[in-house]
């Protein structure tokens, strides 16, 4: 029986081009982010089975990829459970393993702790156009400040990067605060025990709309009274700084006035100072399920595109669960498959890539010949152009047009004769 050739369902074989523009949009994110002062680190793609399934990852927890014990630690004779099978599993995001990463090796790191992240991650998802089963994150995330700096230069680090991918994309910061959204649900008349499910219902806003959220909270035994309220708080609420101040002024009862006054600082300040075009705004509606969220919470939608393409926010408890006391946390990372996807799919194509030129060499030419070719194609590597050498196929129109689609727009060719003189 022949081997399967096909990839893995959710995950794909990466062509040339496309890793060209992989590689491009990667150093892109790279080097800006080590411009605002983060230091990139690599955690391990396996995680502890205890670590990955502590409640902190939400929905994602269910789409663990498990790893089996292995040798004398694997008894299936006695399992009860796939609990008792496994011990480790395939890291579904950054954040976790950077929590651990940190609790373990605080002591040798600076404080506050600017990280880069850039790896593969792993999800039992259902596959679709720009999700996969194993992807790409790319995270940068402030350990160790409890201040609006970290947010602020989270996302002026972030539109930087997306800016200089992407600068033919309009796109939109969309911000909120944990502290909002349940000073909101309270100052309604929600109880403090339907704050969680009123949140998840909250969170199909962009796929269901006002009257599914409405229906939803009234199916779920909501009072018509606290439904009717919270909707229309929802719909009046400005989406700049100054819906957030008067914001402020209505939940002061049910809600520390320090969470809507650090929002207006984060926004005013960003807005001061960002060099990169992009739209900000207060949106009262924006959840993001991840359950370790704490506080600030950010999306980026782009223009042509739907969901996200970049998001994060603070997770102050986090890393206290494993060192048992609470380190400030805040984190933003982009989207990187989905932002590769928009450029494949606008024929996006790298610029100011090196010349690069295809040397095809006749068959049969003898070894004095072919050392001529390769000799001269040296010299061309060493003026940093990139020289292929290939020997030329039967179908040479068509070999050209393959090469063309890999960026060769020079072509040599060699031949047995011209090569004797």
């Amino acid at each position: 029986m022949p081997l399967t050739k096909k990839p893995v369902t959710g995950m794909k074989d990466i062509t040339p081009a496309e890793m060209q523009i992989r590689e491009y949009v990667m150093n892109q994110i790279r080097e800006t982010y080590k411009s605002f002062g983060f230091s990139q680190i690599e955690t391990p793609c396996v995680e502890h089975i205890e670590n990955l399934t502590s409640k902190q990852g939400g929905d994602n927890e269910k789409l663990i990829f498990k790893v089996l014990k292995r040798g004398d630690k694997l008894n299936l004779e006695t399992a009860q459970d796939e609990n008792d099978v496994t011990d480790s599993g395939l890291r579904y995001d950054l954040t976790l393993p950077l929590s651990r990463y940190y609790a373990n090796n605080a002591s040798s790191l600076p404080s506050p702790f600017k990280a880069l992240q850039m790896g593969s991650v792993w999800r039992a998802d259902r596959p679709q156009k720009g999700r996969f089963r194993q992807f790409t994150q790319c995270d940068i995330d402030i350990l160790g400040d409890p201040s609006n700096l970290a947010e602020i230069e989270l996302i002026l680090a972030t539109t930087t990067a997306l800016g200089k991918i992407c600068p033919k994309n309009a796109f939109t910061v969309r911000i909120n605060d944990r502290g909002i959204l349940f000073g909101m649900a309270r100052c309604c008349g929600f109880s403090e025990e339907s704050m969680d499910s009123v949140l998840i219902t909250l969170d199909k806003m962009d796929k269901i709309g006002f009257e599914g959220v409405e229906k939803e909270l009234l199916e779920n035994g909501n009072a018509r009274e606290s439904v009717d309220r919270y909707l229309e708080l929802l719909r009046t609420v400005t989406r700049d700084a100054e819906g957030v101040k008067a914001l402020g002024e209505t939940l002061k009862d049910v809600m520390d006035p320090a969470v809507c006054q650090g929002l207006v600082h984060i926004m005013e300040t960003v807005k001061d100072v960002a060099e990169t075009d992009f739209g900000l705004e207060f949106d009262p509606t924006l959840v993001r399920g991840m359950s370790y969220y704490t506080g600030t919470i950010f999306e980026v939608s782009m223009e042509g595109f739907g969901g996200s393409v970049a998001g994060g926010g603070r997770y102050d408890k986090m890393i206290g669960k494993f060192t048992g006391m609470e380190t400030p946390a805040c984190g933003f990372s982009i989207g990187f498959e989905r932002i590769v996807t928009i450029l494949l799919d606008n024929g996006f194509t790298v610029p100011g890539a090196g010349e690069k030129k295809a040397f095809l060499f006749e068959k049969g030419i003898g070894s004095g010949e072919l050392a001529a070719v390769i000799r001269e194609a040296m010299e061309e590597r060493k003026k940093g152009v990139q020289v292929l050498v290939a020997q030329m196929n039967k179908n040479k129109k068509f070999q050209k047009e393959q090469l063309g689609k890999e960026g060769y727009g020079e072509f040599k060719e060699f031949y047995r004769e011209s090569l004797k003189h």
